[in-house]
């Protein structure tokens, strides 16, 4: 592990962003960390770029990592006109990644960060290497994820949900969080003050959440199929062999659709916050493809 503590990687998203990149639909917050190959990293909903704070420490000695908040998430710089959705925020990371002038990077998604970074660079020159962390698959959503997206057609599901998350017992729930982790004591903490707290206290930041989850297009999953062929370089799965929203059969079965090498490591314990709980193990799988 490199001189960077797992408190001063926290403390990188505490302090302001480095910049904010104008893309259209808002402006990123950017921070930027490590020397190396270029890496961009695409965070899921509802979370941020925070997400990958516990891999950094494993990482910064040999990539150079690029973190994003996505407009309406961390960050980030916007108002109630932009449309958060997959496809708007694949077309913030291309559009980030244009105004860094990146030749050639890695990429590294998580949750629905995996399926953003997949519209956004699936066929991107660019692109030397991926890897993919408990992602979407084809080509439908499982039934445990599926249940987070029923709940988007109640007016405002937001306003119910989020108060749930932040009741500590309540969220420990399987149905709510508490499949997410597989030591729920991770709940708390530093994942509380980074991604629940600040859904609770900005109703701005409720409303994207809940705006990305109404906009959130379900033809997007059998479209992943066409996205993967066009993926020639070679690709780390990373799973979480417990994780009841992304299951790693499922993992197994779109393997074969990459046109390029691709391999799956499963970390048996784990769920879907894997990359959180078990960061040294997945930064090690990680690096094997991201490195170019």
């Amino acid at each position: 592990m490199s001189a960077l503590s797992q408190n001063d990687a926290s403390d990188l998203f505490r302090a302001e962003p480095q910049r904010h990149i104008d893309v259209g639909n808002g402006a990123v917050a950017y921070r930027k960390i490590g020397e190396g190959p270029d890496v961009v990293f695409s965070h899921g909903w509802p979370v941020t770029s925070a997400t990958f704070r516990c891999l950094l420490p494993h990482l910064v000695d040999h990539v150079t990592c690029h973190l994003i908040d996505f407009p309406g998430a961390g960050d980030s710089r916007f108002d109630r006109s932009i449309t958060p959705s997959v496809t708007a925020h694949a077309e913030a990371l291309r559009r980030s990644v244009d105004a860094l002038g990146l030749e050639r990077f890695g990429v590294v998604g998580h949750d629905s960060g995996g399926m953003i970074a997949r519209v956004a660079f699936a066929a991107d020159e660019r692109v030397h290497g991926w890897g993919l962390i408990a992602t979407e698959q084809p080509p439908k959503p499982h039934w445990r994820f599926s249940m987070f997206l029923q709940a988007r057609v109640i007016p405002r599901f937001e306003r119910l949900i989020v108060p749930l998350l932040n009741m500590p017992r309540l969220r420990r729930n399987p149905f709510v969080l508490g499949d997410a982790f597989a030591n729920r004591d991770l709940l708390d903490g530093e994942f509380d003050e980074f991604f629940l707290r600040p859904l609770r206290d900005d109703p701005d930041k409720q409303w994207a959440a809940g705006e990305f989850g109404r906009n959130f297009d379900l033809g997007l999953f059998p479209a992943l199929t066409a996205y993967h062929r066009q993926i020639r370089v070679p690709v780390q799965l990373v799973w979480g062999g417990r994780d009841p929203f992304f299951p790693v059969g499922r993992a197994r079965a779109m393997m074969p659709e990459f046109s390029g090498p691709v391999d799956l490591e499963v970390i048996d314990e784990a769920k879907l916050f894997l990359h959180e709980e078990f960061p040294g193990p997945v930064a090690n799988a990680l690096l094997k493809t991201i490195r170019g």
